[in-house]
């Protein structure tokens, strides 16, 4: 399987450098920062969250790199400017969705978006999994997210199911991507 996505008009020929790290406890802040742009929280809850969301967040994601050699990895650009997360995880939620599954993610600052670093990103992320020993992510994205159904078209994940999440919020489609060891 290659990892390199065809080029498209909307994504650049060549994919910016990316870097990946375990998230830190100063990456709280750096992702309160990227991410309190309403747009950026639009399909994530709709208005941004706190601080303490963010604290609780990354502190959760290095215990998963410790205990499962992976996790929402803090995203770095070429200059080491923290512009997003990207990883994996354990799907965070027992009543509907991929119960059980590893799930796939990503979420970066408005001002990034269209330069081609989540598709790079996650690119960098399944190479990682695979040497996890990860054989399946899913990806959960809202319908209206076409953003991020693209990413997850460009990675060869395939639509697998369509999830109606609860409390009314909007549909979700569910993606699968098999990773060869």
């Amino acid at each position: 399987m290659t990892l390199t996505p065809p080029a498209s008009p909307a994504l650049p020929a060549v994919l910016p450098a990316v870097r990946l790290r375990v998230p830190t406890e100063e990456d709280a802040y750096a992702w309160y920062d990227a991410f309190k742009n309403p747009e950026v929280m639009e399909f994530h809850g709709g208005r941004p969250h706190g601080v303490s969301v963010y604290e609780e967040l990354t502190a959760r994601q290095r215990k998963h790199d410790a205990e499962l050699g992976f996790c929402l990895w803090t995203l770095l650009d070429e200059n080491d400017t923290v512009i997003g997360f990207t990883g994996a995880q354990p799907w965070p939620h027992q009543h509907f969705g991929p119960v059980g599954e590893i799930e796939i993610g990503w979420r970066l600052g408005r001002e990034y978006w269209g330069r081609g670093y989540v598709t790079a990103a996650a690119q960098a992320t399944l190479v990682r999994l695979r040497a996890a020993g990860v054989r399946e992510v899913s990806a959960m994205v809202d319908a209206r997210n076409a953003r991020s159904l693209a990413v997850c078209e460009r990675l060869g994940m395939h639509r697998a199911e369509t999830f109606v999440v609860p409390r009314s919020e909007p549909e979700r489609r569910g993606y699968r991507f098999t990773l060869s060891l």
